[in-house]
């Protein structure tokens, strides 16, 4: 998250913000500190051509973009607080020296979600999610998605809006896979895959999506058939 939050999804080739001012930014892979719940032998990476949000296995190359300071309010924490080895196995954190220990990442608050108003309130963000996690009953395209919610609003007293990319990965917790959502969460119905109301610079044709099963965020083609719908109000 820490990674991600460099990204500007109003440009791509590198997606960041227009002048910034780091020097030898490469189209490729750099890696993140964070460990794959799913598989716990590979590492989440941004792509700094585009700006996707993907995995590799440790062993891999990849390019490296160092941090300092303390923990941000801003950015969310990942809820991976766990550290493993270059195979995968689970280590004792205390054994793994200072650098991991400064590199692992923070757990999520306990009591996250309420109920509120005909939503889920997210306390974390603000953010109220519609309890079911497939309104749609069907994968449906980009432009469906943005319909489905605009009937929802005529049956609502909420302003429902299809999520842009941050807010719908701000969902994500990293510890955790099939979902990647917290423990206990009160959501029903959860899919695997998730349409955003961000389009992709890289590619306008698409648009930015989330794999909730894993926790990564990709991308999708408007007119295909391929996400389900998650609709957002801001509390």
């Amino acid at each position: 998250r820490e990674l991600r939050s460099l990204l500007s999804y109003e440009t791509t080739r590198p997606p960041l913000p227009r002048g910034h001012p780091f020097r030898g930014v490469q189209q490729t892979l750099y890696w993140t500190s964070t460990t794959v719940a799913m598989h716990t032998a590979y590492a989440w990476y941004v792509h700094m051509g585009g700006g996707r949000v993907f995995y590799s296995a440790k062993r891999q190359f990849g390019l490296v973009w160092p941090v300092r300071g303390h923990r941000s309010r801003v950015i969310h924490p990942t809820g991976q607080t766990r550290c493993y080895d270059m195979d995968g196995t689970e280590m004792d954190c205390r054994d793994a020296g200072a650098f991991v220990q400064t590199s692992k990442g923070h757990s999520l608050p306990d009591s996250r979600f309420k109920a509120a108003a005909g939503g889920i309130l997210d306390r974390l963000t603000g953010l109220c999610w519609y309890p079911d996690g497939d309104i749609s009953h069907a994968k449906t395209d980009w432009p469906g998605a943005l319909e489905t919610v605009q009937q929802l609003n005529g049956r609502s007293r909420n302003s429902w809006r299809l999520p842009n990319i941050n807010e719908l990965e701000s969902l994500v917790d990293l510890s955790r896979h099939s979902p990647a959502l917290p423990e206990n969460h009160p959501f029903i119905d959860v899919q695997e895959e998730y349409w955003s109301a961000t389009t992709s610079m890289f590619e306008p044709e698409w648009a930015w999506c989330l794999y909730m099963d894993k926790g990564a965020v990709g991308v999708g083609w408007k007119p295909g058939k391929e996400f389900h719908v998650w609709p957002v109000c801001t509390a």
